[in-house]
């Protein structure tokens, strides 16, 4: 008896591993770097940032590109550029100098609301969580 006979879609299951496994072969550093990202938010049931609307409640997760300094009407803001794949966020924390292990590379997962200003979504004071170090 065929093994793929007694087991209907096993050649299909095969040919995309096989396809998924060339596509990654293939695939750029930054593509790959994306897709990982766009795995991880899945996890935590986040939303995809080319998916969030104006006004809309969401988690989004992703690696901090960029964390800056940037006064806002003279009051300290932390403002930090959030990516997952799929696009960016800038993150802000209004009267925040600094925060301990917010820093570029570091892995975040942000609830809040989305504003979009100037075309660019963004969220002001999100509740936080920082992700391991090296990857997770």
């Amino acid at each position: 008896m065929d093994v793929d006979a007694a087991h209907p879609g096993t050649e299909d299951t095969r040919r995309g591993r096989f396809r998924r496994l060339l596509d990654r072969f293939v695939a750029s550093r930054e593509e790959l770097e994306a897709q990982e990202l766009q795995e991880d938010a899945q996890e935590v049931g986040g939303t995809p940032i080319r998916r969030c609307h104006d006004r809309e409640q969401v988690t989004v997760s992703g690696t901090l590109r960029t964390v800056t300094l940037r006064p806002r009407a003279g009051v300290p803001a932390l403002e930090a550029e959030l990516y997952d794949g799929s696009g960016t966020l800038a993150v802000v924390w209004l009267g925040r100098r600094q925060i301990v292990g917010v820093e570029p590379g570091r892995g975040l997962v942000v609830h809040g609301r989305v504003a979009i200003n100037e075309g660019r979504p963004v969220m002001f004071n999100p509740k936080y969580e920082l992700r391991p170090v090296g990857g997770g």
